[in-house]
């Protein structure tokens, strides 16, 4: 872990120097759309210029000056899957947000909705130096964490000390000034699989940019679509994107677990494209304007022509009844919130004071799909939009951009990781620990 360690705290000191500079791009990878946002960020303080290490500041006020979004090539599940398409979909969505802002960046910070997640919590202890906590302290606590063995070929992405314990005070987010004797941390780790964070951070570079940042897409959807309760009180947020459906969970204003199904919009579509022998644009089309997924009787009723264009003039028009076309699509998406549930109620989503569930993403505007979700989950179901944040347009308002918005403000206002502390990574431990969220029925 102590090389990982290291290029995290390099990636914190670019993000620093860029949010300096004052202009930073973050771009959010989709399997179907590839967003981009130009923030301008206020200038620090004077006295604060000069600050050593890789504190980030506590909040930066910022607004968006650019917006470019594109249709996304060579991205499936999330994943790069073809560089150089990939690449020119990134160029192009950097083009239109700096022709917008009239402004050119330097430094990107990407999320993105692939990489298989998974969670771990780990904790450690330690006694306090001179009775008093410092930064040390926290150094020395998060070093004493058991890291598990969670295997070859996967990457630490987020390591979020999300509550201390000091003596027998829990509950704590910066015990840092308190007086005590030992002090415990628990600690959230997100891990991804490698191949997906070195093709995102090569494609960046050959974008001519910085990579300053990176962060996965469910947690920055969860930050900008839940409110301030359902932070504290406990909520999942499902990202229903095109390639991939993000989970997150937030407890106490802290993210302690993530996941993603492999399933997502895109599926939907090529569901409809394969039992109505449709093109998938024409799918896609058909799915946007007229789908659902939930039938009434007016919808028996309701015929809808399947247009081809490579069709004779004066060929027979094929039409379909949308009771047809929701018999269709609703199958897919069971089966998505099916594997959704599955997921939370093996993170002990159940145990939390409160269990609202957010859907958000540009899959969570299908109509019926709030209703549906109610039912499968079995919990309080709402449609979850971005928080509106200053110079955002109308038209990034809206469920699909929830990943883009949150990563701005997840860079705003950072949550010290523990490549933010002076730690001595080769005391990393590595044994197996039990299950993220585990720990938070135990303490919380």
């Amino acid at each position: 872990m102590s090389s990982l360690f290291q290029e995290q705290r390099k990636l914190r000191q670019q993000r620093e120097v860029a949010i300096r500079r004052g202009v930073v791009a973050v771009l959010d990878i989709g399997t179907t759309k590839l967003a981009c946002l130009i923030l301008q960020f206020v200038p620090p303080p004077a006295n604060d210029a000069g600050a050593a290490g890789v504190k980030m500041p506590h909040a930066s006020a910022f607004r968006v000056i650019g917006v470019g979004t594109v249709q996304s090539h060579g991205v499936e599940f999330g994943d790069i899957s073809a560089m150089d398409q990939a690449e020119n979909a990134i160029r192009n969505a950097i083009q239109k947000a700096q022709k917008m802002a009239g402004q050119r960046v330097d430094h990107a910070i990407v999320c993105f909705s692939g990489g298989t997640p998974r969670s771990y919590g780990v904790e450690g202890v330690v006694e306090v130096a001179n009775g008093e906590v410092v930064e040390q302290d926290i150094g020395n606590v998060l070093a004493h964490c058991d890291i598990p063995d969670f295997g070859e070929g996967r990457e630490v992405v987020h390591a979020l000390p999300v509550n201390f314990t000091l003596d027998h005070r829990t509950g704590l987010s910066d015990p840092r000034g308190q007086i005590g004797s030992q002090l415990a941390v628990d600690m959230h780790l997100l891990t991804v699989a490698d191949t997906p964070i070195h093709n995102i951070i090569q494609c960046v570079r050959r974008c001519d940019l910085e990579l300053s940042g990176i962060a996965v897409s469910s947690y920055t959807s969860g930050l900008s679509s839940l409110v301030e309760d359902e932070q504290e009180l406990g909520a999942a947020c499902v990202d229903l994107g095109g390639g991939a459906t993000g989970i997150s969970v937030f407890l106490k204003r802290q993210l302690i677990y993530a996941d993603a199904v492999r399933l997502g919009g895109v599926h939907v579509t090529r569901d409809l494209s394969a039992g109505l022998h449709l093109r998938y644009d024409i799918a896609e089309r058909l799915k946007t304007m007229h789908g659902g997924l939930v039938a009434t009787g007016q919808d028996d009723r309701d015929v809808i022509e399947l247009a081809d264009p490579k069709a004779p003039p004066t060929d027979e028009r094929r039409t379909i009844t949308r009771s047809e076309l929701i018999g269709i699509m609703r199958p897919r998406m069971e089966e998505i919130l099916e594997d959704v549930r599955a997921r939370l109620d093996a993170a002990g989503f159940d145990s939390l004071p409160s269990q609202r569930i957010v859907l958000t993403g540009g899959g969570s505007q299908t109509p019926g799909l709030e209703t549906l979700a109610q039912h499968i989950l079995g919990r309080q179901v709402r449609i979850g939009r971005p928080m509106r944040v200053h110079g955002l347009p109308q038209l990034a308002t809206g469920p699909g951009f929830a990943s883009a918005v949150g990563l701005a403000l997840h860079i705003s206002n950072p949550q010290d990781e523990c490549w933010d502390f002076d730690i001595p990574a080769d005391r990393m431990g590595a044994q197996r620990i039990r299950r993220a969220v585990r720990w938070f029925r135990d303490n919380w």
